[in-house]
């Protein structure tokens, strides 16, 4: 199969690498010109995935519309909230595409101002193609490196093409399902962020597994009350792209978002944070989205307004903790 990747982070590298591997024609395309030829001279992305040698058949390119000319997948690895962008910019350069059937996103994040999801995004812009989503508890060296690990492409509709598709992102390192719960797929993925940023700042305040164990544990039920509300079907919450990469991101040390929670947790500031990082913290855009969101819809969600204090109106750590743990006693559920 035919793959394009826009955007060479970390995810789009390591997704490249890995279906190089398995023979497929797949080309990388960073969006910056410079980040192109870097990588091209080195085979190596040094600024987001070091130490990964890229397969000598994985092409890198930077205009688009050669690159599509024959793909039959496109690969949206960029933040969320540059999705829009890049997919107006795909659409500019679609003239020639004439094998491409599906648009898949790997961001996790919902649009600012919006509230909309990415592919949503997707099909607000291309309507004529099916759109989607690739995600799961997925740590980009581990996966570039062939570890296995398990992911959810969550379509629409299950068809013939996305059939293969699973066949063609699977090998001997990465098992994929399949769902028809695009809602689902992409709440879990987003609000797993928002609960990694609160997971780090029991880090970051030594507060132990205790602690953590129950935030998590209660976190998962909001999610599912959330996500539920907002049309999702609970299930999907039990899945990888639910309860697996919310214990992932919430556990791993790689994971960014935990890492910003920690950060924040021992006590720096979050302008400080945010103005001096060079990766982006989907968290911390998508807490503000989704606080949105749920308060238009009147849904309650106590941890994730937690953390959009802490992150939005200067609440302390401690203080969110106290709050949490101070509210009315009631029946678990």
């Amino acid at each position: 199969m035919n793959f394009a990747i826009l955007g060479a982070g970390a995810w789009g590298t390591a997704l490249a690498v890995h279906l190089s591997r398995l023979n497929h024609t797949v080309t990388l395309v960073p969006r910056r010109f410079e980040q192109a030829l870097a990588i091209s001279s080195a085979r190596e992305n040094r600024d987001y995935l070091p130490g990964c040698p890229l397969p000598p058949s994985l092409q890198l390119g930077h205009e688009i519309t050669p690159v599509v000319m024959e793909t039959d997948v496109v690969l949206l690895a960029c933040p969320a909230q540059a999705l829009r962008a890049t997919c107006e910019r795909l659409r500019a350069n679609l003239g020639l595409a004439t094998q491409l059937k599906k648009i898949i996103s790997v961001a996790k994040g919902l649009e600012l101002g919006t509230h909309l999801r990415t592919s949503q995004i997707i099909a607000d812009v291309f309507p004529q193609y099916g759109a989607g989503v690739l995600t799961g508890p997925t740590n980009a060296a581990e996966f570039a490196r062939g570890l296995p690990a398990a992911m959810l492409l969550a379509v629409d509709r299950i068809d013939d093409f996305t059939t293969e598709l699973q066949a063609a992102l699977s090998g001997p390192s990465l098992r994929v399902y399949t769902s028809e719960d695009l809602a689902g797929a992409e709440f879990g993925s987003c609000l797993k962020n928002i609960y990694a940023i609160a997971a780090g700042c029991c880090d970051g305040l030594r507060f132990g597994d205790n602690t953590k164990a129950a935030l998590l544990t209660r976190a998962l039920t909001e999610m599912m009350r959330v996500g539920q509300a907002l049309g999702a079907q609970p299930q999907t919450f039990y899945g990888l792209s639910g309860a697996g990469d919310l214990i992932a991101t919430c556990y791993g040390q790689w994971s960014r978002n935990r890492e910003f929670g920690q950060r924040i947790g021992e006590g720096r500031r979050v302008a400080e944070l945010i103005e001096n990082r060079k990766t982006v913290v989907e968290g911390y855009k998508t807490t503000e989205s989704f606080y949105g969101l749920c308060g238009e819809r009147k849904i309650e969600a106590p941890i994730l307004t937690e953390v959009y204090r802490m992150l939005y109106e200067n609440r302390s750590p401690a203080e969110a903790l106290s709050a949490l743990m101070t509210r009315e006693l009631k029946r678990e559920g």
